[in-house]
């Protein structure tokens, strides 16, 4: 067996190219219908910044539907796969950036900001969500929707917790393991993907980790930072959220 160093950090490099295939049980024609019944109060083609875009699912999802779209992420191989995706379709693609989003730095302002399938929870530090926060509003228009989701407290504690998970796709192997530390709210995870290569498999991974927020926590951070959190859903859902809601959705407007 081949063995590609671990490197740390979120950055997916050794899960980019399979990213698609092995979340492909998400849905996302369901969850895109989702996030536009969300953003339905925003302008026809308003301009709508894909935070963490990953390999661009919902930042071609939203051209589809009229949209302008900039998609935003730090992992370049991840960006890499959205290029790839229009170069396939033969279309043009957003406008792409490699930027932390604590780090955000644009050049205007967008209509509205969308970030998605637990982003936000990679970034585990409170200080730079907090920093995320404000580089962000300054960046969104006055009324402007933000639209976010995160995984619950819950979820990490009763669901990922101290637990493996296994994902085929194509012959490949995603392995995922977590370490829930609970004084610290926050799931430490391994991830090794293998890939055939003849007899023998080709093993990449890397470690990363995310950190639970309380609604609470959120909703204080985002006022200090300009926003008004307007109402927070169950999962794909227009309701509160359950106790036991694995994810839940934010709508924030700018103020």
């Amino acid at each position: 067996m081949k063995r590609t160093p671990t490197r740390s950090g979120a950055g997916y490099t050794a899960l980019a190219a399979r990213y698609d295939c092995f979340t492909k049980d998400m849905d996302y024609e369901k969850r895109t219908e989702y996030l536009c019944t969300l953003l339905s109060d925003a302008p026809q083609g308003a301009l709508v910044l894909d935070l963490a875009c990953g390999t661009g699912t919902f930042s071609y999802a939203l051209m589809e539907r009229g949209f302008d779209v900039i998609g935003i992420d730090a992992s370049l191989d991840m960006l890499a796969q959205a290029l790839d995706k229009a170069a396939q379709a033969n279309i043009a693609p957003p406008l792409l950036l490699c930027q932390k989003l604590e780090e955000l730095d644009l050049y205007g302002t967008a209509q509205a900001a969308v970030c998605l399938t637990d982003s936000l929870n990679h970034i585990t530090d409170p200080a730079a969500v907090r920093r995320f926060f404000r580089r962000l509003a300054l960046f969104v228009e006055p009324g402007g929707l933000f639209v976010f989701d995160v995984n619950t407290l819950y979820k990490h504690e009763y669901v990922m917790g101290d637990n493996t998970f296994v994902r085929e796709c194509d012959g490949a192997f995603c392995v995922w393991q977590n370490h829930w530390i609970p004084e610290e709210r926050t799931t430490e995870i391994v991830l090794d993907v293998f890939e055939a290569e003849g007899a023998l498999y080709r093993r990449a991974g890397e470690r990363f980790a995310e950190r639970a927020y309380s609604v609470e926590e959120l909703t204080a951070w985002l006022g200090r930072a300009g926003f008004v959190v307007e109402r927070i859903w169950g999962e794909l859902v227009l309701e509160a959220p359950r106790e036991d809601e694995e994810r839940i959705y934010f709508v924030a407007r700018k103020k």
